[in-house]
């Protein structure tokens, strides 16, 4: 496994959004490993129900994953 997923997944002690959605996504066995882009992840949280907040957090997951 690589990309978002993967990068999310080492952030899954951290404090914090981004370790919340990794705990999140580990314990999703739907949890999408592609394609590589922010809409697959989106759309997989809004098909689930997630919040704004939710939302809110997968983005600036994802901007830190690709700013790296």
């Amino acid at each position: 496994m690589d990309g978002f997923t993967a990068w999310l997944l080492q952030h899954a002690t951290d404090q914090g959004s981004t370790g919340d959605l990794a705990r999140r996504a580990a314990a999703d066995p739907g949890w999408p490993e592609g394609p590589d882009r922010l809409q697959t992840f989106t759309d997989h949280l809004e098909r689930g129900g997630a919040t704004r907040t939710a939302l809110q957090d997968l983005t600036d997951a994802w901007i830190r994953y690709a700013s790296r």
